[in-house]
């Protein structure tokens, strides 16, 4: 006779259920585990805000007026009263040359004409009286031609000496070299004791630069061009940035476009001009340039960095409430500095990743690292749980 299986006990049971209890637990840790934590990215709200329409080039300070100084006579330079570099004004002295050989023809001139003046004042009125003595038939007709002929020709010889004690004048006046333009003085190519030549233009005694105001001449692409001649209406602005400077803090004006584009490089010649109250600007110098053709108050801008190139054009990842992102394809029509002024594809009060593209995908997780204010409810901070979905 068979016997019947005993049945099970709860003391049996018990194992069973741990097992299951525990494989339960096991599966359920996992499957939390297996949830992908949050990419750290650095975000940025879109914004609508006024944004410049400008081009950017490569430019070069050149004063707006250079003279080169030169003696109008020659001589022996007697005294230079400035140093080599010093700024100057219009009309000071800048070289003395010995002025002993221009007074002396000064005081010649003027005793040549002293003494034909007084022949020509005897002549002239030996004329008149020949006048009279010919009026009586108390001469002949050559006598009174030689005398009006002599008071003539005494007569031109003293306007002959006046100009020539004018022309003694200013070589005397001359020989005291001044400043004609206020400006900047450049190398000193004569000192004291050298003999001086009368305007040697090979050789000029010192270069003055105009350096307040001072011009930036810079090209732009023949493309440019309608922009440039739209906007001649007004003053447009041109910035400037120097060297040693990271923005363009140096503003001006444009004051010369050149009347045809260059064929050979297909570049257009224009010049700003800029106060340089404070000589940042040097003559030579290369520097960064920004023209202003327009002004867009109403321009949708994300940080550059926001936009990536895709396969199918620009995108920008936007971040949902609920701590996803979406890759959202932007048109964009210029940059702008560090901005990206986007045509289409977003909208203001939007936010947009500017940090951490390359480890996300659209759908992906994020912690938003620290530093946008007033972030939409449920988006997490760097580091915090991913909203559940």
């Amino acid at each position: 006779m068979k016997r019947r299986p005993a049945p099970l006990t709860a003391l049996a049971l018990a194992p069973a259920c741990t097992l299951g209890v525990l494989l339960c637990a096991g599966g359920c840790a996992g499957r939390k585990a297996a949830r992908s934590p949050a990419v750290p990215v650095s975000v940025a709200r879109v914004e609508e805000r006024t944004v410049p329409d400008e081009i950017e080039a490569s430019g070069t300070v050149e004063p707006q007026q250079t003279v080169a100084v030169n003696a109008q006579v020659g001589g022996i330079l007697e005294q230079v009263t400035f140093n080599e570099g010093d700024a100057v004004r219009a009309g000071q002295v800048l070289f003395q040359l010995d002025p002993r050989p221009f007074r002396a023809a000064f005081d010649q001139a003027h005793a040549v004409l002293a003494r034909d003046r007084a022949q020509a004042d005897n002549a002239r009125r030996a004329a008149e009286r020949a006048a009279t003595l010919r009026e009586q038939n108390l001469i002949s007709v050559g006598e009174f031609d030689d005398a009006r002929a002599s008071a003539e020709a005494l007569a031109a010889a003293v306007r002959a000496d006046s100009a020539a004690a004018a022309a003694a004048e200013l070589n005397l006046q001359y020989a005291t070299i001044r400043a004609p333009i206020s400006g900047r003085t450049g190398n000193l190519f004569a000192h004291a004791g050298n003999l001086i030549k009368a305007v040697d233009t090979d050789h000029p005694l010192v270069t003055i630069n105009l350096l307040r105001p001072v011009r930036v001449r810079f090209t732009v692409p023949e493309s440019a061009l309608p922009a440039v001649l739209r906007s001649r209406r007004e003053s447009l602005r041109v910035l400037a940035s120097p060297a040693d400077r990271d923005s363009f803090a140096l503003e001006g004006r444009l004051v010369f476009v050149d009347n045809a584009v260059d064929a050979a490089t297909a570049t257009l010649l224009l010049k700003g001009e800029f106060a340089n109250l404070d000589e940042s600007l040097w003559p030579g110098e290369f520097v960064r340039v920004r023209l202003e053709l327009a002004r867009d108050p109403h321009a949708i801008v994300v940080p550059a960095a926001a936009v990536t190139a895709g396969p199918s054009g620009p995108f920008v990842y936007v971040l949902g409430a609920d701590s996803t992102v979406s890759a959202r394809p932007v048109e964009v029509a210029r940059t702008a500095g560090s901005w990206s002024v986007i045509a289409s594809g977003v909208r203001p009060s939007e936010i947009v990743v500017t940090d951490g593209q390359v480890r996300l995908a659209p759908g992906s997780h994020v912690g938003v690292r620290p530093g946008l204010a007033a972030l939409p409810l449920g988006v997490p901070a760097a580091g915090a749980d991913p909203v559940k979905p």
